[in-house]
């Protein structure tokens, strides 16, 4: 038997800014990044961002946006924390492994030992941090997570996505720069996972069994997502061709993740796709034939928090969750794009 998940927590910033509002504080004047802030489908994002200044937002030191990723991991990532503990009625001392997942700065001891030392987990816990595999590593940081709880069914074990992608923002007159202060925002998401036979006092029946997953790596897009230093800061970097390389190549992790389970496209009833960007959603939704209808939670994400990178995923799932069209024995596809170039793919039954 597979682990499901059993609860979700998240948790955004307090601060929100339109996308009108911030093209005021990062490029106006310059209507090339007018267009692109405005043309995004983002609505508004939650961040965490310094006052600005006479001239927009100010020049921050490397130690400034490294504090911004400690913040969030303890403001936001706790508040995910301890938001799923308390939807699955359970206390920290009786999670028995954590995964979390942040690419927005660099610290040791990592986020991991942070929330320990926050929540009160137990101090035999097992723990892994994953950092810098991007949009796509909460897929990468599940399959870890489940493989545990399949060895050892009545343990139970916690996902946590971190991203204060604010903390790793450049000012600049660069188009590049401005395609990544256009799209990305903060956020935190928790998922907490259960083994088959781990006790749970709240379960959630909107949420899925964990059953398969598939990767597919596309070498030639190797460099097209990535993180560049810019005089010591963290810069990320977006290729114009990223969404070609993604729909693609997305079929074939599909093509390969059904055949194994013996699974139609049809048989499908539900998609969560990773918010990347207009564009990259076009162009799955191309390639893969889907429908808006298909991709509404993918989308409303976008335009509700812009790309919360890892946890975007999770806040799709969270959308679905709430709006009660699941019925017992639907399968859906989780789908999450990133740096490698990257596909990720789990299949859900519930």
């Amino acid at each position: 038997m597979n682990p499901r998940i059993v609860a979700l927590g998240t948790a955004v910033p307090e601060t929100s800014y339109t996308q009108e509002e911030l093209v005021r504080l990062f490029g106006a004047g310059n209507p090339k990044i007018n267009r692109l802030f405005l043309g995004s489908h983002i609505r508004k994002r939650h961040l965490t961002l310094p006052p600005p200044g006479p001239l927009g937002m100010p020049e921050e030191t490397v130690e400034e946006l490294l504090d911004r990723h400690r913040t969030g991991i303890l403001r936001e990532g706790g508040r995910a924390v301890a938001r799923a503990l308390e939807l699955g009625g359970l206390q920290p001392e009786t999670i028995d492994y954590l995964v979390c997942v942040t690419s927005t700065g660099y610290l040791c001891p990592g986020a991991t030992a942070l929330l320990i030392a926050q929540h009160g987990f137990r101090e035999d816990i097992h723990r892994v941090d994953v950092v810098g595999m991007g949009c796509n590593a909460a897929l990468n940081a599940l399959q870890p997570l489940v493989q545990f709880l399949r060895s050892r069914p009545g343990a139970l074990g916690l996902l946590v996505c971190i991203e204060t992608c604010s903390a790793a923002y450049v000012h600049n007159d660069r188009i590049g720069t401005a395609v990544v202060n256009s799209l990305f925002g903060d956020a935190a998401a928790a998922a907490l996972l259960a083994g088959p036979a781990a006790p749970v006092p709240h379960l959630d029946a909107n949420l899925p069994v964990l059953e398969d997953f598939e990767s597919q790596i596309i070498l030639e897009a190797l460099h097209t997502m990535r993180f560049d230093l810019e005089r010591g800061k963290l810069s990320f970097h977006l290729d114009r061709d990223i969404p070609y390389f993604l729909g693609a190549h997305c079929q074939k992790p599909l093509n390969r993740l059904l055949e194994r389970q013996g699974l139609k496209k049809r048989q499908i009833d539900h998609w969560l796709i990773h918010s990347g960007g207009r564009k990259v959603i076009d162009s799955i939704k191309m390639n893969l034939d889907l429908s808006d209808h298909d991709v509404r939670h993918t989308l409303h994400v976008l335009e509700e928090y812009g790309n919360i990178s890892s946890c975007s995923v999770l806040f799709s799932m969270q959308e679905l969750a709430r709006e009660g069209t699941i019925r017992p024995g639907d399968r859906g596809i989780l789908m999450a794009m990133g740096p490698g170039a990257a596909i990720e793919l789990a299949l859900l039954r519930w």
